[in-house]
């Protein structure tokens, strides 16, 4: 499966496309004033200790306090066992641990995602290019995405690289192939690392940020790029030397892929991404064979719920069924990439009336999630017909990113109608007439709710004004909101 990889860049954001297949199948963003805090490590400030929910939350100089509990506490491990090695024992309560006024080494495990904020864990490590370092701990592991027969001897060789020096390692997949030398500089640059970081802790006061984690440029080269990746192209000269010298240093296999765009194009209509992405933010996708999918994204989870709409098929209706169904499992799965939509997704395909159509649709479906970087897991058929799954979440959806509240609706995604709104507006006039006595009531309002005041509520609103005893006056307000009005007492 071939991979390329688009870079457009501007000093106010950063926008990396991931093409496969000749499609958009990802995007990451990131804003120059709104960069993701996963992998920050902060001098933080116990706020409140709350031990009936087990956690606290930590002043790290962010807009809301984060959130650490009691699992993420880091505890030394005994003889250098694995971090899971405790997770059976019950952890010691936190307010043990922490106390209010207590300055704390924290690191951002998961970004603020809406009105919640950021989550935090004592456990450091800090990634680098083939090696995560563990500051805290001596355990020496090796990624599991490595085949098992490998890892025994892989973890001998890095803890003769090591040495007495201490730490816990974990070797990433792709430092599987990697030399003693290579390995040897990331332990170097690792440890270096970490010791600015401890320098900083003794010399700054908390709140304070002591390290921070590596921009989306870079990340491109160390955790985007796979053996798939054929170009890394970057519309931006100065960057593009930038990413080069640090890819030089640190990640040079990546670094020979990267490509400096110089055509007159700009570089995301090689591949249409900004129609894309347009697309993405829309609630309908439309398949090739005239169904659709319609994608509606709440607080607490996603549904994706898919229609045959214009596909009549070739033969009958259950062979159209689930030739739609095949084709919005691929377009589904390539939805929740490009979207980053995470927790809890419901999909409701079209009902199928044969058992094998509807293992062949979840098979195709896995296979198509299988694909994803990020953490999946899709169940089988509920009895209402509907597929549970789950996606990790990483960082903002796309819309969450992009996209903000309508003013209009307040999010609701409806606006009450004009006769609505307008019999609000004699409700509240009788409201007010009852409190004061002014001498004429004046209605601002949108143009729909004046016109309907003087067509068809026009009626309605002279009985008002007979029974209260005094004039109503419109006044049309083309600023004002379907649902905004104002009454004014005369």
């Amino acid at each position: 499966m071939q991979q390329d990889i688009l870079v457009n860049w501007s000093p106010q954001e950063t926008r990396v496309a991931i093409i496969e297949h000749g499609a958009v199948q990802e995007l990451h963003v990131e804003r120059t004033l709104e960069r993701g805090l996963v992998g920050n490590v902060y001098l933080g400030k116990v706020a409140r200790v709350l031990p009936g929910m087990q956690s606290a939350f930590i002043d790290i100089g962010l807009e809301r306090a984060a959130f650490l509990h009691v699992a993420d506490v880091w505890q030394r491990q005994p003889d250098g066992e694995p971090p899971s090695a405790l997770r059976n024992q019950p952890p010691v309560p936190i307010e043990k641990q922490v106390f209010e006024g207590q300055a704390l080494m924290v690191q951002v495990i998961k970004d603020p995602i809406g009105t919640k904020g950021a989550r935090l864990s004592t456990q450091i490590s800090i990634a680098g290019r083939l090696l995560v370092f563990l500051p805290q701990d001596d355990h020496l592991g090796v990624s599991q995405k490595i085949p098992s027969d490998q890892r025994e001897a892989l973890r001998r060789r890095l803890g003769q690289l090591v040495g007495e020096a201490g730490g816990g390692f974990i070797l990433r997949t792709n430092g599987e192939d990697a030399s003693d030398t290579e390995l040897a500089e990331d332990i170097a640059y690792l440890r270096k690392t970490w010791a600015r970081i401890r320098e900083s802790a003794t010399r700054l006061p908390p709140p304070s940020l002591l390290h921070q984690d590596l921009n989306l440029l870079q990340r491109v080269l160390r955790d985007l790029v796979t053996d798939q990746t054929q170009t890394i192209r970057i519309d931006s000269r100065e960057q593009y030397g930038l990413l080069a010298a640090f890819g030089q240093e640190f990640m040079p296999q990546a670094a020979a892929k990267l490509q400096l765009y110089k055509g007159e194009r700009p570089i995301f209509d090689l591949y249409a991404v900004d129609e894309e992405i347009a697309r993405a933010l829309g609630r309908r996708v439309d398949l090739k064979s005239g169904g659709y999918l319609i994608v509606d994204q709440t607080e607490a989870l996603t549904t994706v719920d898919v229609n045959t709409g214009g596909f009549v098929g070739s033969r009958n209706f259950d062979d159209t069924i689930f030739k739609t169904n095949l084709e919005a499992a691929q377009a589904i799965a390539r939805q929740l990439r490009l979207r980053n939509l995470g927790g809890i997704i419901i999909v409701d395909f079209i009902d199928m009336a044969r058992e094998d159509h509807r293992d062949a649709v979840l098979a195709e479906f896995r296979k198509q999630l299988a694909r994803d970087r990020v953490k999946t897991m899709a169940g089988g058929f509920s009895q209402l017909g509907l597929v549970e799954m789950t996606r990790k979440r990483t960082r903002e959806s796309l819309a969450h990113l992009l996209c903000e509240p309508c003013p209009a609706c307040e999010g609701k995604g409806t606006v009450r109608t004009p006769r609505t709104v307008a019999y609000d507006i004699l409700r509240e006039i009788l409201r007010e007439a009852r409190q004061f006595n002014p001498r004429e009531y004046r209605v601002v309002a949108s143009p729909k709710v004046i016109e309907l005041f003087l067509d068809e509520e026009s009626q309605h609103l002279a009985g008002l004004s007979d029974f209260i005893g005094k004039p109503i006056s419109l006044q049309s307000d083309s600023a004002m909101g379907q649902e905004q009005y104002d009454i004014v007492l005369m």
